[in-house]
């Protein structure tokens, strides 16, 4: 099972980002770890993605409550588990079972694991001079999270690995929040403020008033896509990019 969780942090003085942690309930090992500049959808699916990526794919999720993870009908009450939210109907298209917490005891191991990292992390970046978001999360892939599961990762009770290798299609087309539009008389599509015009193809002359989605990855940048076939690549202005063509992210 993995856990995630994201608390607000100020690892560097004067700059109270928020630390995003995913991490393996049986070894207590942070598989992913970064700063941004505010938790929301996008960051718990790249903190899923990096995990995914680095050791496979899992079958349970467990968080808190938050508004990205689960729509709450009443404070403090039940989830709702059939009104997805995006970063829900994610982790169903991957086939992962997401539960929720309902006791800060229940998040026990997760929460003296934030605790060590608050007190460990300002001083860590203050002697390494670190006063920079990029230069943050360098540190803690490259030196901290390693020499932290040096020191605090547990073996697991039984051998064998329970991730299963990724061999299905883009992640970034299915780790991403999704947004049904129909295409306009323009053959463009409105989306936030934006018009992503629909290159010409040869499948068909054209898409007016075709049902379709907008896919919004991690990196920000978008898809139109009609039924399973993708129509165009955009970058997050809304300018369509080349074919294989992809933003650093």
């Amino acid at each position: 099972m993995i856990h995630q969780d994201g608390r607000t942090h100020e690892g560097v003085a004067g700059q109270p980002w928020d630390l995003i942690v995913t991490m393996d309930d049986a070894t207590q090992e942070p598989y992913s770890m970064f700063f941004v500049e505010e938790e929301g959808t996008m960051s718990s699916l790249r903190g899923v993605r990096e995990v995914i990526e680095s050791r496979g794919l899992f079958s349970t999720f467990y968080s808190d409550r938050g508004s990205h993870y689960w729509p709450t009908p009443e404070a403090g009450g039940k989830v709702d588990k059939q009104n997805l939210t995006p970063f829900g109907q994610a982790m169903k298209r991957l086939g992962i079972e997401m539960i929720a917490a309902y006791s800060p005891e229940a998040r026990g191991r997760l929460e003296r694991r934030f605790r060590t990292h608050q007190d460990r992390l300002p001083r860590e970046l203050a002697l390494a001079g670190i006063t920079d978001l990029a230069d943050a999360n360098r540190y803690l892939t490259e030196v901290y999270r390693p020499a932290f599961n040096a020191e605090f990762m547990q073996p697991a009770m039984e051998e064998g690995s329970a991730f299963v290798g990724w061999i299905g299609g883009a992640l970034d087309d299915i780790l991403c929040e999704r947004f049904e539009r129909t295409v306009g008389n323009d053959h463009c599509v409105s989306f936030e403020g934006m018009k992503l015009q629909i290159p010409a193809d040869r499948h068909r002359c054209h898409y007016v008033k075709a049902k379709g989605a907008v896919l919004r990855r991690t990196d920000h940048t978008l898809a139109i896509l009609h039924g399973p076939r993708k129509l165009a690549d955009y970058d997050e202005t809304g300018k369509v990019m080349p074919p294989n063509l992809k933003v650093a992210a």
